[in-house]
């Protein structure tokens, strides 16, 4: 059984390899995105979005940017955490995301660890958030 299913959304076909590699190594089910148009189309789509442990998103993306994907993934579905994986960092875009509620903010080449350990604090959020409507 997996840890939890990840959303990963990226225009690098090579980093989108590298993060599914590195989480299916470490237990969790992936889903691939090409961009924020697709991402956005692979949670409205047959998969069910309750079903997403959590959304990895790059920013700089053709079609529908990163920015614009996380708001519409906070906004729609504001229990599924989200971690930022970009090549262009800037503080001012770090902060704005973190006040939009993201979990992680991570930079590419973003170390596999550090990845594994920003995955299973937002599933454990994920998680945490959805035991409190269980009761």
């Amino acid at each position: 059984m997996a840890l939890g299913r990840v959303l990963i959304v990226d225009d690098e076909e090579n980093i989108r390899k590298l993060v599914r590699i590195t989480l299916a190594k470490a237990g969790y089910d992936v889903v691939e995105a090409e961009d924020g148009e697709r991402g956005i189309a692979a949670v409205r789509s047959g998969d069910n979005p309750l079903m997403l442990d959590v959304i990895i998103c790059d920013l700089n993306m053709p079609k529908i940017n990163g920015m614009a994907a996380i708001k519409f993934f906070r906004k729609q579905f504001p229990s599924v955490p989200v971690v930022v994986l970009t090549g262009h960092p800037t503080t001012e875009g770090a902060n704005e995301l973190f006040k939009q509620g993201i979990v992680e903010y991570l930079v590419k080449p973003v170390d596999p660890q550090k990845l594994i350990g920003a995955v299973g604090k937002a599933v454990s959020e994920h998680v945490l958030f959805k035991d409190q409507f269980s009761a």
